[in-house]
């Protein structure tokens, strides 16, 4: 192409931009008499220059102010010495909070044709793949803010979807996958949790350590799935004993099981664990390696005030004391930290 008429196209295609950004209505005296096009959300084809003229005015109208060309990439066709083809692809950046309309890539086509001497634009075809655009609009703004309702219901949807199914993650994390009780994860951030609120309200804190007397033996004799049973009529019946505001009924691991008491007294504390004794017993599950013939279990009872002075660990290391005491005490019993 001679350099005079890539200089002369560019020219034609530059003013045409300008205008139309700059929503210049002269843009609309130089569609050719002989016209055709149609516009990038409209599915009808205009052979009518009027009518095409009413349309460039309706889309000055709809947004008056200027819009942002952001050339993406461009093509100059000299086809014969009256007549000229540009094909341009860009984004067009409305002034508008809505950015969903600049995503998507403009292509447009002009046809500028010597008439007389002027060159006039014989054609425009622009294609826009935002949707059909609502009866009096050329952009489909209508269009795309009901989309963008769509999809802020449809996120919000998907967020509550995903909390939830965050919630029940964390659910499944913290429960003992045999039970259906808290597990060794959940007792441990709870009673980190329960320690630091009873330093802040100066409220005490216990803890009930239960172990199933001779489990291996149970397992040895009735089998692992009975084994399995037990454990989890065991711990239905620990958490129907009753529950207090923040109490934590937990699966510590094999056949032990722990119960937190937050803001107790020491008293409560004794008599829960005396009925949670009687309740395991009164349930009756066959062992006949007892001296009773049935499950029993052996308990520790801690009491603290948690302090700064100590680690909530403390509250374990003595409910575990206890227990061990129980257990060389002949188990089927329940004994408090440092009492004999």
């Amino acid at each position: 192409m001679r350099p005079n008429r890539q200089q002369l196209i560019r020219s034609l295609f530059d003013e045409y931009i300008e205008m139309y950004a700059s929503r210049d209505d002269r843009l609309t005296r130089r569609f050719s008499e002989n016209f055709s096009g149609y516009a990038g959300s409209s599915d009808q084809l205009v052979t009518d220059r009027e009518e095409w003229v009413r349309i460039t005015r309706q889309d000055f109208a709809q947004v008056p102010e200027r819009i942002h060309i952001e050339m993406l990439d461009l093509s100059l066709q000299d086809l014969a010495d009256n007549l000229v083809v540009v094909t341009a692809f860009f984004h067009i950046h409305l002034p508008i909070p809505n950015p969903m309309l600049s995503r998507e890539t403009a292509r447009l086509v002009l046809i500028f044709r010597l008439e007389h001497k002027d060159w006039m634009i014989a054609h425009s075809g622009i294609s826009i793949p935002y949707g059909l655009a609502h009866k009096g609009e050329i952009y489909p703004i209508a269009r795309l803010e009901e989309r963008n309702v769509e999809l802020e219901t449809m996120i919000k949807a998907r967020t509550c979807e995903l909390a939830e199914a965050n919630r029940q993650l964390e659910i499944l994390s913290n429960t003992d996958g045999l039970t259906n009780i808290g597990n060794r994860r959940l007792f441990d951030m709870m009673l980190q949790t329960e320690w630091s609120r009873g330093q802040r309200s100066n409220s005490s804190l216990a803890l009930i350590m239960l172990d199933i007397d001779h489990f291996k033996q149970f397992n040895d004799h009735y089998g692992h799935l009975a084994g399995d049973d037990c454990l989890k009529q065991l711990a239905s019946t620990l958490s129907q004993s009753g529950r207090r505001a923040g109490e934590l009924v937990a699966r510590y691991g094999g056949e032990e099981f722990v119960i937190l008491l937050p803001n107790i007294d020491k008293q409560t504390v004794l008599d829960t664990a005396q009925h949670i004794h009687q309740l395991i017993q009164a349930i009756a599950i066959p062992h006949a390696n007892t001296d009773l013939g049935i499950v029993t279990v052996s308990a520790g009872v801690a009491y603290l005030q948690p302090s700064n002075q100590q680690s909530h660990l403390e509250l374990v290391r003595q409910a575990d004391a206890a227990l061990y005491r129980a257990k060389s005490a002949g188990r089927n019993c329940i004994r408090v930290m440092d009492e004999e």
